[in-house]
């Protein structure tokens, strides 16, 4: 169960960091959390008390999850239109360079 409750706790900090826009600690805190949820392939089958218990925290879990990604939303949608305005520059650079020759 402990490995439920680290999990927990790294989603809840993942959330916490991306409600103050600081993305690159979520990034960090996503390879931590990777990391911890491989470390459950190694435990054992859990008792009816513990299952109970990982119930709650899966859901916690999961609404975190719901959250992060809603805040990332945005966040995803303005680096894609970097993207892509920087890859027209690109072109625009591009074809001005190749006439130049």
């Amino acid at each position: 169960m402990r490995q439920y409750e680290i999990i927990a706790g790294i989603s809840n900090r993942m959330l916490a960091e991306a409600r103050a826009d600081n993305w690159d600690a979520v990034v960090a805190l996503g390879e931590q959390y990777q990391d911890a949820v491989e470390s459950l392939r190694a435990i054992a089958a859990l008792s009816d008390e513990d299952r109970e218990a990982r119930r709650d925290l899966l859901t916690k879990i999961l609404d975190d999850d719901a959250k992060i990604r809603m805040l990332a939303t945005p966040e995803l949608g303005r680096l894609s239109m970097l993207l892509g305005n920087m890859k027209r520059q690109q072109s625009v650079l591009h074809a001005y360079s190749s006439n130049a020759v």
